[in-house]
């Protein structure tokens, strides 16, 4: 048992607490709590009787104990995580114990460093697509964040499903907006009537979850019966290279391989992971870049000098070291993954506090990325905090944007590729100017844009 002092309390409301504060600002009150009282906070919401609490952690040392060295003791159990499983599936998102650990011992091969560099063509094409499109856009202003989660969909579904990549992401494009609006309201509610109830919300979401199982289910079928010897067949014939063959046909230490139910949790984990983070962390690097136009004119220098007018590949990735430092800022101010929950299952002492057995914990990147114990001037943009002697100095845990410990994303490497490739390609072809010096977000599954961040994009000066 931790003998830690009691964690302060967040003031809110005598009957609400701070519920009426978190929906209408959850990342600015976290702010506010860490600011008021420290790097552990108590934040009470909802009614006498259905109140939540939730124990926040900000600090970098915290989120190590909780994320990394006693990651044990943190588990995916709470409300949220289980609205996303009853969706999405139990993948690698949200499995856990021994699914957990089968599951990721038969991906893990799928993203070695080797396998993910040979997915730097797929990225480079969907860009040369987003790149023509907006040859025709209407006054030159583009929405960067609407044009990013286009180009990232199309990417992972084009790495995913290779020649099939049409059939899915129009279903995705509809499908996914209804089903995690329905998971963020189901999982942040004190009260849920049952998913089976023919309640009007209920029915859109069972719809939506409905028709997108379907298209992921029948491309899996075709994958897994298309060839004679039994061997699941891709884009590039028997045995292709799409990560979805790569997937029905990955094999366990004990011959374990996943069944088609296990294959469709995995693929609609990576469609929602894996562009809805990396549309986040290239819109804000775009637009940030429009708002510093030195920055810009950097990046582009580096990007002209490394590549002239020739694809990047993987191996330009250690060539393009500031593109790397802009992304890396982008991730700071607008972490993906703004906070990150977990249940405890032991009492805990944490920066001298007790968060007790069972209480529901988070880590907010988003508010130890401004903390200013390891960021001076944080809410700056300023690519040179990520210079390799800056970051010598600083916790391992000051910056997390994809999580940390044995729980870390599987996919950041290709979460990275991708971001600078795309990147290095569309700062070559185009200047931007932002349009909106503010863009409104709140948090998500993912971290979310509430408006427009418009730029006015030119062919660069010679």
């Amino acid at each position: 048992m931790a003998d830690g002092v009691r964690v302060p309390d967040l003031e809110g409301v005598p009957l609400l607490g701070s519920l009426l504060d978190l929906k209408a600002d959850s990342l600015g009150t976290y702010e506010r709590a860490r600011q008021r009282h420290g790097d552990v906070v108590r934040i009470s919401a909802g009614p006498p009787g259905l109140r939540a609490e939730l124990y926040c952690v900000f600090s970098a040392e915290g989120a190590q104990r909780v994320l990394a060295s006693e990651a044990a003791n943190f588990r995916k159990d709470n409300a949220f995580y289980q609205e996303v499983r009853d969706s999405f599936g139990n993948g690698l998102l949200t499995s856990q114990d021994a699914d957990y650990m089968r599951q990721r011992r038969l991906v893990q091969p799928l993203f070695t460093r080797k396998r993910v560099d040979g997915y730097a063509g797929a990225v480079a094409a969907e860009t040369r697509s987003t790149l023509a499109a907006w040859a025709e856009a209407q006054d030159g202003i583009v929405d960067v964040c609407a044009e990013m989660m286009h180009l990232a969909l199309r990417a992972v579904s084009r790495i995913l499903f290779g020649a099939d990549v049409d059939a899915t992401v129009d279903v995705v494009d509809r499908c996914f907006p209804v089903i995690t609006e329905y998971v963020l309201r189901r999982g942040y509610s004190p009260a849920n009537l049952p998913r089976g109830w023919p309640t009007p919300g209920n029915r859109r979401a069972a719809a939506a979850l409905e028709e997108l199982y379907a298209v992921c289910d029948k491309i899996i079928d075709q994958r897994l019966g298309a060839a004679p010897s039994g061997r699941p067949q891709g884009e590039e014939g028997e045995g292709g290279e799409d990560l979805l063959s790569l997937l029905a046909g990955a094999r366990g230490e004990d011959d374990a391989t996943f069944d088609p139910a296990e294959l469709r949790d995995q693929v609609l984990v990576f469609l929602l992971a894996g562009h809805e983070t990396t549309a986040t962390s290239l819109a804000f690097a775009l637009h940030l870049l429009g708002r510093h136009p030195e920055a810009q004119a950097r990046a582009r220098a580096e990007v002209r000098s490394v590549l002239g007018e020739r694809v990047p590949e993987a191996g330009d990735l250690e060539r393009l070291p500031y593109l790397t430092q802009v992304l890396k800022e982008a991730m700071r101010l607008y972490p993906a993954a703004p906070v990150i929950g977990r249940k405890a299952v032991a009492a805990t002492e944490i920066e001298g506090h007790t968060v007790p057995a069972g209480a529901d914990v988070i880590v907010a990147p988003w508010v130890t990325h401004r903390h200013p114990r390891y960021w001076q001037d944080p809410e700056r943009f300023d690519p040179d905090r990520f210079a390799p002697e800056a970051e010598a100095g600083r916790h391992r845990y000051a910056w997390f944007p994809f999580g940390g410990g044995p729980r870390a994303c599987i996919g950041q490497h290709f979460s990275m590729l991708e971001s600078v490739i795309a990147l290095a390609m569309l700062l070559r072809a185009y200047e931007f100017e932002a349009l909106d010096s503010e863009v409104p977000v709140s948090a998500g599954i993912t971290l979310r844009a509430e408006g427009p961040a418009r730029c006015r994009i030119r062919r660069p000066q010679s």
